[in-house]
């Protein structure tokens, strides 16, 4: 069939028309959909995608997802070893927030509050720990409907090209709706002396969001105690948002102690006399000579399983090992573990 100049013309906008048509559809089905994380399909497709950049820049990016554990968080918050202060700030915005619903349930003003955190202080002080279970409180006390905490830094909101970080950030928060989004050495959004950096376009996209999601959606940042008060002053935004400071203290040698005697016995170990000696001084000196970078909780973690892993070296090859062989740690252990 032979067709004319003007046939044709016809024919090609006519498709034009219909290509369109079917992509505004597409796109208005996208824009009016629920929440991602009421799909749990979607939410898993966004956030692989955050590491799916073509040149592999992206393959760092840290971005965890906790769903909420059972039990009862109080009771965890009450059992954390240390963190007097901490367990106190927790509970005492809990209280305020219980009161504040029996005064709506009675017709009285409640004050408008915000429900994001800011948590300071050095690593391996719980801060990851304590947003884990706020997030179970906040489920507790109907803030949240979910409960579980997306755990993230700079390298999960920060894309590497223009543009891009908006989308990233925006994944990352779909994933948190109903939940705690934890961003930690969150001040590292903002380099020192850098005007030009991607970060800002990651706290622009989340400030809209946290006003957007208002009713599902809790922040808390953390990180160094300087550190944070620079990232909170960097933006009025944030000082608006951000009104409630929560210090995380570092541990004495004598709770890092027993958070070394905690790890032995979750795990069915035990420590005898003389390696529990040495244990409390290479603390002591470890505290006293400590600088703004060390562990905490975490260098001890570490500390204790270099000291199984010289326990199961020390009693390779042996044959017939007792219960109590199997379980005790030695001062040979925890020398090798030390080093």
């Amino acid at each position: 069939m032979n067709l004319t100049g003007k046939q044709l013309t016809i024919i090609v906008v006519s498709i034009a028309f219909i290509v369109m048509a079917i992509m505004t559809m597409v796109v208005g089905n996208e824009d009016e959909g629920t929440d991602k994380t009421d799909n749990p399909e979607q939410t898993e497709q966004a956030l692989k995608a955050l590491g799916d950049s073509k040149d592999g820049s992206e393959a760092d990016s840290i971005v965890v997802v906790n769903d909420p554990l059972e039990g009862d968080p109080y009771k965890e918050l009450d059992e954390l070893i240390g963190l007097g202060a901490v367990k106190e700030e927790v509970k005492s915005l809990a209280n305020f927030v219980k009161l504040q619903k029996q005064r709506q349930e009675k017709g009285l003003k409640t004050p408008k509050m915000s429900y994001h955190l800011v948590f300071t202080g050095s690593p391996g002080t719980g801060k990851t720990t304590v947003a884990r279970i706020v997030a179970r409180i906040y489920k507790d006390l109907g803030i949240l409907k979910k409960g579980h905490t997306v755990e993230t830094d700079r390298s999960g909101l920060v894309a590497n090209y223009v543009g891009q970080t908006a989308t990233k950030t925006n994944a990352v928060v779909d994933s948190a709706l109903n939940g705690v989004l934890f961003i930690d050495e969150a001040y590292a959004l903002v380099p020192e002396n850098s005007h030009n950096d991607y970060g800002q376009e990651a706290i622009s996209t989340l400030l809209k969001r946290m006003e957007d999601d208002r009713d599902k959606l809790v922040v808390i940042i953390a990180g160094y105690t300087n550190e944070m008060k620079r990232f909170i002053d960097s933006n009025p935004g944030l000082e608006s948002r951000f009104n409630r400071y929560i210090n995380f203290p570092d541990y004495t040698a004598e709770e890092l102690v027993d958070i070394y005697k905690m790890y032995a016995k979750k795990n069915e170990y035990t420590i005898n006399s003389d390696a529990e000696e040495m244990l409390e001084e290479k603390l002591n000196y470890a505290v006293a000579h400590k600088d703004r970078n060390f562990g905490n909780a975490r260098f001890v973690r570490n500390v204790f399983e270099k000291s199984i892993q010289a326990q199961a070296n020390r009693l390779s090859g042996k044959k017939g090992l007792t219960k109590n062989q199997l379980t005790e740690i030695t001062v040979k252990d925890l020398q090798e573990a030390f080093k």
